[in-house]
């Protein structure tokens, strides 16, 4: 394949509901007649069953969600760390070197154990899980819980 071989995806003709017989989608444009998917913003919402009781309120409520007071953590892996360049990290580290965005509200930063490591790194963060602490340590670093 050559550069003036390639050709852009877009070549579908523009699909026009409702612009006369002759386009194959007129009249009723596509909607058969009448009844109330034909009416404009008809149909009926997610999970509507005819009248039926749902799925969703047969089934009873399991459990407590206490999602509003869980700590919002921002996930690393160790193999994340392999990309950072210098010896100390920190969350200010790690955003100026892109490897994570700062959301205005979070309760600081979990590094979990997936991934390997080979520097040497001095690793602050608020949470670690126990194989990413041995990771660490065993690639000569420290992890320190901040």
């Amino acid at each position: 394949m050559k550069l003036n071989e390639l050709t852009s995806g877009g070549n579908a003709k523009a699909y026009r509901k409702g612009r006369g017989a002759g386009s194959g989608n007129g009249k009723t444009s596509g909607r058969g007649h009448k009844g109330q998917k034909a009416r404009s913003g008809g149909g009926v919402r997610p999970g509507f069953e005819g009248g039926q009781m749902p799925l969703y309120r047969r089934l009873p409520k399991r459990g407590f969600n206490n999602k509003r007071f869980a700590p919002d953590y921002i996930i690393l892996n160790v193999g994340d760390l392999e990309k950072f360049e210098g010896t100390e990290v920190t969350a200010k580290a790690l955003a100026e070197q892109g490897i994570i965005t700062l959301p205005k509200v979070n309760d600081g930063i979990k590094i979990l154990g997936n991934g390997d490591l080979t520097k040497k790194l001095d690793v602050k963060a608020t949470k670690f899980s126990a194989s990413a602490k041995e990771k660490i340590e065993k690639a000569g670093g420290t992890a320190t819980e901040v």
